[in-house]
């Protein structure tokens, strides 16, 4: 069965994330690229046959343009919600680590300073662990 169909933890996600997991799980498959190519192709075609009539243009501008944002908010979506995850286990793999600097936990949070300051630490840690 379909994994976004599955019973489990993944049911007590609000429904509309479920939709959008779903949506971007059948949008990913490459059948569904294939088609899309296929059937905008055949739009062309039906188009240039009947000299590209104003109404049919109208219809399929609309309906790109539909598809489109649809789709910006559902891979926005799936992404933040995988990030979100991936960071969870990386900041669970910092804390179980006793040599870890605690503090890159907080950094998403911390001003851009701090960043920069962690940026320029591991910048020259970089640059210490190169061989000559």
């Amino acid at each position: 069965m379909w994994s976004w169909v599955r019973s489990g933890p993944r049911w007590s996600r609000h429904p509309a994330s479920r939709v959008l997991h779903g949506l971007d799980w059948v949008a990913s498959r490459p059948s569904i690229a294939v088609t899309v190519v296929a059937l905008d192709l055949l739009w062309v075609v039906f188009s240039a046959r009947f000299e590209f009539p104003t109404r049919l243009e109208s219809v399929f501008q609309t309906m790109v343009a539909a598809v489109t944002l649809a789709m910006v908010f559902v891979i926005q979506h799936t992404q933040s919600r995988e990030q979100a995850a991936t960071q969870r286990k990386l900041d669970e793999i910092l804390r179980s680590l006793p040599a870890a600097d605690k503090s890159m936990i907080t950094l998403e949070a911390a001003p851009d300073d701090e960043l920069r300051a962690a940026a320029r630490t591991h910048r020259d840690a970089r640059e210490e662990a190169r061989p000559e």
